[in-house]
């Protein structure tokens, strides 16, 4: 009798060690894809910042002043209209991929859910 045992706790060993190396695996891909939209985030949250700073010194000048826009190493004369215009679209659009980024909720939830599946699964082999 003793012999049987063994045998027919090995394919649930295996099965027991595939299942828990397969939520390993997917709660390791989870917390990297949370931990790149962490730091997206925090770099949009820095180019909306410069934005609204560069948006607000421009708005202090007179409409007369001269404004250039950087383009790699040179310089280009633009109207402040034009200039205040991209930038307002600039903040715009880093709101909007933040937005989008803060949705990584799901992924946080997929972390707690497998975490939750392997305590699940030791602890039903403990309990056998």
């Amino acid at each position: 009798m003793r012999s049987k045992t063994p045998k027919m706790a090995a394919p649930v060993d295996l099965e027991l060690k595939k299942a828990f190396s397969e939520l390993q695996v997917k709660m390791i891909d989870t917390q990297q894809k949370v931990k790149l939209a962490d730091l997206q985030i925090e770099q949009l949250t820095h180019v909306q910042k410069h934005a609204k700073l560069t948006h607000a010194e421009i708005n202090t000048l007179s409409d007369d002043t001269r404004t250039y826009e950087g383009v790699g190493r040179m310089f280009i004369l633009q109207s402040k209209d034009d200039i205040t215009q991209q930038l307002k679209i600039k903040q715009k659009t880093a709101e909007g991929k933040i937005k989008e980024l803060e949705k990584k909720v799901y992924l946080e939830r997929s972390v707690k859910e497998a975490e939750d599946n392997i305590r699940e699964m030791l602890l039903s082999r403990r309990a056998q």
